[in-house]
C-alpha cells in the first residue's frame, strides 16, 4: 500500500533472532546506523506542535531535569534482561528480541528522550481514541503503536512521498477509505475520522494473512508487496521468512514496531518523564455558514494556533460550511456556549478581510510549512539575492547567512534540498547587517567558510598518503572536515571514509533529504566524531 510515510528510510539488514528464525551468521551484513537516525526527522517536529510547545513552556520547571542532564544517568539493561522485558508485554503480537530491535530501543532511550517524553504525553490524548475503535473492530490493542513509528503521533505530519496524518495515508488510499480529501478539508488529518480508516485497512489485512507481523508490514509497503515477497521465498508465510525479500524499509518497520512497544512500556526503568500535554476538555459544534479561523480567535479572543490545533483537517483554516453542508468545529468547552450565542456575528465578522486572499481561483493548494515555522520577513528586514556556486549546499549557505535552512526553503519554494548552480536565491537578513551580508556573494568558497568561523586547509604531502585524501580537507580548528564529491560517489560510499559517520550524518549536516542530489564537485560538509 503506498500510502506509508517515507521517514523510515532504511538500508538494508537482516536479522538474527534465535526464537522465531535464524539467520546464517555470515550472512548478516554490517548494519547501517542511518536506519536507525532518519527517524529523528519524524520525532523532531513533534516539538513544534502549538500545545506541545505551550505544555514545554509550562512544565519547564519539573522536567528541567530530563532537559538539561542534571542526574541523567540513564538505566543500561542486557540483552538478555531486554528479552524477558520484552517476553513479560501482554501482546497476542509476537514481540521478539535481536540487535536491530535493540538499535531502536537505543533511539527512544537514549538519543530521542525528550521526543519520547512529549510521545507519551501525547498518547494520554489519543491512545483513548486508538484502542476504542481496535476493540470495537476485534483487533489487538497493540496496533494503537503504528501512529508512533508512522508519525510520532503527530497528525499534521506529512510524508515526503506526500503521506498524510497520524497514520499516513496517501491521497488514494485516504479516498479509498471514504475521507474527505479536497482544497479545504483533509480528513486524513483528524485523528478520530482516519483512526477509523486505518482500522478497517488493518482489518481486510488480517483477513487476508491471518498473521499480525505481516499485516503490520503490509500497512508499510502494501499487500502487493508482501505477496511478492511471499512468492519470491518460495511460499513461505511468516515475516521473518519472507524478510529478505520485502522492501528494505518495511525490514526495518517490525522491530521499530517492536522497540516503540517495548518504550510505551519500560520508560520508567529509563527515567523518561511523561511530558503532560495542556489540552483542554473539548466540545465539538456544527458550523452551517463558511467561516475563517481567525474570525473565530478575533471574537472568542483564542489564539488562532489552538482553533488550528482542535481541528487539523481545515487545510486553509477555513471552514466550507453551507446551510446544506455543516461542518465541525471543535472547541474548548468553556468557548461552545460564546460561540454559539455570537454564530452570526462571526460569520460577518470582517468577512472581506478574511476571505479576500483565501477564494484566488488560481491559488495553488498546497501544504504549508509555516504552521511549524515562522519565516516571514519582518520589517526590520531586507533581501538580498544569492547566487548558487558549483558545490553549494543549503547547509553551507543556512551558516553564511546565519538563518535556518528551513526558512531559506520557504523563502524559495524549494521541496526538497537541491540546488544548482546559477540559481538566485532571495535571502531576507537584518537591515543593520544588510552591507556585511550583501557581500558573500562575491566572496571565495575559503573566505565564506573564514566568516561563518571555518577555515579551509590546503593538503600536506602527508595527507595526501592517505587513501581518501585527494578529495578531504581537514578543518583542524572547526568541527568538520570537507570532502569535494567526485563521479561515482555516494553517501554511503563517503561515509564509509569516516569512521563514526553514518551516510545521515552528512546528509543532516549538509541540509539534504535527498540522496539523489549529489553532483560531482559538491563539496560536504563532514562532522568529526
Amino acid at each position: 500500500m503506498n500510502k506509508i510515510i517515507r521517514l523510515l528510510i532504511f538500508s538494508s539488514l537482516l536479522i538474527s533472532t534465535s526464537s522465531i528464525f535464524a539467520f546464517n551468521k555470515d550472512s548478516i551484513p554490517r548494519l547501517d546506523t542511518s536506519q536507525v537516525d532518519v527517524i529523528s526527522y519524524g520525532l523532531d517536529s513533534l516539538v513544534n506542535l502549538w500545545y506541545v510547545k505551550n505544555s514545554i513552556k509550562d512544565h519547564k520547571t519539573e522536567l528541567m531535569t530530563e532537559y538539561t542532564g542534571v542526574d541523567t544517568i540513564i538505566p543500561h539493561f542486557t540483552d538478555s534482561v531486554i528479552e524477558i522485558k520484552l517476553s513479560e508485554i501482554q501482546s497476542v503480537i509476537p514481540l521478539s528480541y535481536n540487535p536491530i530491535v535493540q538499535r531502536f530501543i537505543d533511539l527512544y532511550t537514549l538519543k530521542r528522550r525528550k521526543q519520547v517524553s512529549v510521545m507519551l504525553g501525547l498518547a494520554d490524548l489519543y491512545f483513548p481514541v486508538f484502542e476504542k475503535e481496535l476493540d470495537a473492530q476485534g483487533l489487538p490493542l497493540e496496533l494503537k503503536y503504528i501512529p508512533v513509528i508512522e508519525s510520532a503521533l503527530n497528525k499534521l505530519a506529512i510524508s515526503r512521498a506526500g503521506a498524510v496524518g497520524m497514520w499516513q495515508f496517501m491521497y488514494p488510499t485516504g479516498k479509498l477509505y471514504k475521507l474527505k480529501i479536497n482544497s479545504f478539508v483533509d480528513e486524513r488529518r483528524d485523528p478520530y475520522l482516519s483512526t477509523v480508516a486505518a482500522v478497517k485497512f488493518l482489518k481486510e489485512m488480517y483477513g487476508i494473512y491471518q498473521d499480525w507481523l505481516l499485516v503490520i508490514a503490509a500497512y508499510n509497503c502494501g499487500p502487493g508487496n508482501v505477496n511478492k515477497a511471499i512468492r519470491r521465498s518460495g511460499g513461505k508465510t511468516s515475516f521473518w521468512e519472507i524478510y529478505n525479500y520485502l522492501p528494505r524499509e518495511t525490514r526495518g518497520y517490525v522491530p521499530a514496531f517492536i522497540a516503540a512497544n517495548y518504550t510505551f512500556h519500560y520508560y520508567k526503568d529509563y527515567k523518561i518523564i511523561k511530558l503532560p500535554i495542556d489540552i483542554p476538555v473539548t466540545d465539538t459544534v456544527m458550523v452551517h455558514k463558511k467561516m475563517h479561523f481567525g474570525q473565530i480567535a478575533d471574537v472568542l479572543k483564542i489564539p488562532i494556533g489552538e482553533i488550528s490545533e482542535l481541528n487539523p483537517q481545515y487545510r486553509r483554516n477555513i471552514i466550507p460550511a453551507t446551510e446544506k453542508r455543516a461542518y465541525p468545529l471543535r472547541l474548548p468547552n468553556n468557548f461552545v456556549a460564546t460561540f454559539l450565542s455570537l454564530e452570526d456575528s462571526i460569520t460577518h465578522y470582517k468577512d472581506s478581510v478574511f476571505f479576500a486572499a483565501d477564494f484566488q481561483p488560481n491559488k495553488p493548494q498546497t501544504y504549508s510549512h509555516s504552521y511549524f515555522y515562522s519565516a516571514e520577513p519582518d520589517k526590520n528586514s531586507r533581501k538580498l539575492f544569492y547566487t548558487v556556486k558549483p558545490g553549494d549546499n543549503l547547509g553551507f549557505i543556512s551558516d553564511w547567512y546565519d538563518v535556518p535552512i528551513r526558512n531559506i526553503k520557504l523563502w524559495n519554494d524549494i521541496r526538497g534540498t537541491f540546488i544548482k548552480g546559477g540559481q538566485k536565491l532571495v535571502i531576507f537578513v537584518p537591515k543593520s547587517k544588510y552591507e556585511h551580508y550583501k557581500r558573500i556573494n562575491s566572496m571565495s568558497f575559503a573566505q565564506k567558510q573564514k566568516l561563518s568561523g571555518k577555515t579551509v586547509t590546503t593538503q600536506t604531502a602527508a595527507t595526501k598518503t592517505n587513501t581518501y585524501s585527494s578529495s578531504a580537507t581537514r578543518n583542524k580548528s572547526g568541527k568538520y572536515t570537507y570532502y569535494k564529491v567526485r563521479r561515482g560517489d555516494n553517501f554511503w560510499s563517503i561515509a564509509r571514509r569516516y569512521p563514526g559517520i553514518s551516510n545521515y550524518d552528512i546528509m543532516k549536516a549538509n541540509g539534504i533529504t535527498d540522496e539523489r542530489s549529489l553532483k560531482p564537485g559538491q563539496t560536504l560538509k563532514i562532522p568529526k566524531k
